[in-house]
């Protein structure tokens, strides 16, 4: 009677605890589930029609917000990769070749320059985006990728370099030291045997990079005013329109379309984060 009523609790606490985690998840992703019932809405329907339940099945969404901007959204999404390809390269070599420095190399003011770069991860954004700005505009770089892609290769994002030189220091020392009596110096000992320990780390930093700057806008609708330069995010923006005319329903299916990129790149990443994090030790 005992184990029966036991197993009976279990049982009931079970169902209870994944009730409300049900409840939970849906709470948290029914705007998601809006958004896409409204891309799949007319424009006068959107806001009058209760809940995520559709009467109406309107695909003409996504073609009609494809081409209702200047140029086809394909050439936006082209704009949104090539500034999240050159960020990803410039954090992965960028930051690896820092913290390796850091967590490797001895050095005068080491420390002074370790903690000078922690402290612009609580350094907000918005300090230095005048003065950058100036910068960037005597150079002739504004309408340019150049301003989003080149702080990149030089180290900028302190939080992956932090999270990079933490992930160095776990690895013995003793991998150093024998690559060290087989004649290597630091270049082949970071290239040969550091970076290929480095998955978990440089997988983390892709996939937090690509998010981060896919999803962007600040940054990008303050360089990029050119229609023909516009990336994701910015382009839409312009779909909201200030008289009251707005696309509403282009909007919300050219945001699905935005959306794919960042769900497969979580999908797959998420994958080969964690392969990387089960056989680097044993490899």
């Amino acid at each position: 009677m005992h184990r029966s009523k036991s197993r009976t609790e279990i049982r009931i606490r079970t169902i209870l605890k994944h009730t409300l985690l049900i409840i939970s998840a849906l709470i948290m992703i029914y705007p998601l589930l809006w958004m896409i019932a409204s891309s799949l809405r007319p424009n006068d329907l959107i806001f009058r029609a209760p809940g995520i339940w559709l009467t109406t099945f309107e695909t003409s969404n996504f073609a009609d917000g494809w081409n209702a901007l200047a140029k086809p959204f394909s050439t936006y999404l082209l704009n949104s990769a090539i500034v999240v390809l050159g960020s990803i390269i410039g954090n992965l070599v960028s930051c690896s070749m820092a913290a390796y420095a850091f967590a490797r190399l001895r050095f005068k003011g080491k420390k002074w320059f370790f903690g000078a770069m922690l402290l612009t991860i609580m350094l907000p954004f918005h300090v230095v985006v005048v003065p950058q700005y100036i910068m960037f505009s005597q150079i002739g770089w504004v309408n340019t990728f150049w301003p989003l892609i080149v702080p990149k290769l030089l180290a900028t994002d302190a939080f992956f370099v932090f999270l990079m030189v933490q992930f160095i220091r776990g690895i013995p020392r003793e991998l150093d030291e024998a690559a060290r009596i087989d004649g290597a110096g630091h270049p082949r000992i970071f290239l040969q045997v550091i970076l290929p320990l480095m998955v978990p780390a440089l997988a983390t930093t892709t996939i937090f990079t690509f998010i981060w700057t896919w999803n962007d806008f600040f940054s990008q609708l303050i360089y990029l005013t050119d229609p023909d330069m516009f990336t994701v995010p910015v382009a839409l923006r312009n779909f909201i329109d200030s008289t009251g005319s707005s696309s509403w329903g282009a909007m919300f299916a050219m945001s699905i379309v935005s959306l794919l990129p960042v769900f497969i790149a979580f999908l797959f990443g998420q994958k080969f984060l964690l392969k990387g994090i089960a056989t680097t030790g044993i490899k």
